[in-house]
């Protein structure tokens, strides 16, 4: 099946299923001489990993990631980095009513019509569980980033029509503490309680509700990104667009910029040795590079589709039928998004800092 891979320099390859044996992804490009800290990889797979808490699936996974190849004491060697996630806890079980049954909303349909065939189970290569894969690579990117100063922040802003205010962006070390101190991951204490309140009683009722990550890159270099196709913004938005449940992506004003004036929405320069810009609603991206002002993106994510009530659907063969859903679910996909979504970041960045290295003598 193509479509696996991401990438241009630094490029990962992802394979596995849900109810496979395991998970895992294959980095090409990644440069020689990394440290590759092992428990910081770890840590970002404890971050998405299933239940955590009374608010995520209650599927248990300890996600230990084994490195296969491209290290070398303790260091990237330049070849490709291969890394397995093993499967523990599957229950296939829990799919036998949908074998010739199409879940509304999720993938079952569609892969069936494109392939002539499909993994029930969880959705096979469709299922979510596949991110844990992005995550692994996206923590080797990290560590890449931060040799060069790059960090990288997301959080819950949304649940519902929860909204959490503006936290403040200058210091990440604090939000960082806060957002781990809850389990919605929200950086507002205030709002991540009623978060948690709002998910866990959706929860109850047998139902989903959907949420939205936003993002903030600080210490990124000007000029990531290429003029036409490869914009910045739009290699970020292809990136969240491509995590599960995805249906939206803005970046600095979004669409708010669409009821503004030109006079309202420019960004004006401020004299000085690093040129800086008096607002940010180019959310750091101008002509598809990157300024060196704060890179700024809101992800969206619909509900989950698995919701425990009977729901009218079809069949195999295009008849009448009637699924209820069963297994463990995420009743918002949020709490464990916002690793996924700053590692896809991560991934963008490290390919557009190795494609600028080729762009001047």
């Amino acid at each position: 099946m193509a479509g696996n891979s991401f990438g241009k320099l630094f490029k990962i390859t992802t394979f596995g299923e849900s109810h496979g044996v395991a998970i895992g992804v294959i980095i090409d490009g990644c440069p020689a001489g990394l440290t590759i800290d092992t428990d910081f990889i770890q840590s970002e797979l404890d971050k998405r990993k299933p239940g955590q808490s009374k608010i995520t699936t209650q599927r248990k996974e300890s996600d230990i990631v084994q490195i296969l190849s491209g290290t070398f004491e303790g260091k990237s060697t330049g070849t490709p980095i291969s890394l397995l996630i093993p499967n523990e806890d599957q229950r296939s079980k829990d799919y036998g009513h949908n074998v010739d049954v199409y879940r509304p909303s999720h993938a079952d349909y569609t892969y069936d019509a494109k392939y002539g065939i499909r993994d029930h189970r969880g959705g096979g290569r469709s299922s979510a569980r596949e991110t844990a894969a992005r995550v692994a690579a996206g923590a080797i990117a990290k560590l890449f980033l931060k040799e060069k100063g790059i960090e990288i922040f997301a959080h819950v802003t949304a649940v519902g029509q929860i909204n959490a205010p503006n936290f403040n962006s200058n210091n990440l070390a604090e939000a960082l503490n806060i957002r781990e101190e809850n389990i919605v991951r929200c950086a507002d204490p205030a709002t991540a309680n009623q978060m948690i309140d709002f998910i866990d009683s959706v929860r109850k009722d047998g139902d989903t509700v959907g949420g939205k990550v936003g993002c903030i890159i600080k210490n990124c270099p000007v000029g990531l990104g290429e003029p036409v196709f490869d914009k910045l913004h739009a290699d970020l938005g292809k990136a969240m667009l491509s995590i599960n449940a995805v249906h939206g992506f803005e970046y600095g004003s979004g669409f708010a910029g669409s009821e503004m004036r030109g006079s309202e929405h420019n960004d004006v320069f401020l004299a000085g040795d690093k040129p800086k810009t008096l607002t940010n609603y180019s959310g750091g991206i101008q002509g598809g590079i990157s300024n060196g002002m704060d890179i700024t993106f809101i992800t969206a994510f619909k509900p989950v589709a698995t919701i425990m009530h009977n729901q009218q659907t079809i069949n195999a063969a295009g008849e009448a039928a009637e699924i209820k859903g069963k297994g463990r679910h995420d009743p918002c996909v949020v709490p464990r998004a916002v690793i996924i979504v700053e590692a896809m970041a991560a991934l963008v960045l490290a390919d557009h800092l190795l494609r600028q290295r080729s762009n001047r003598l």
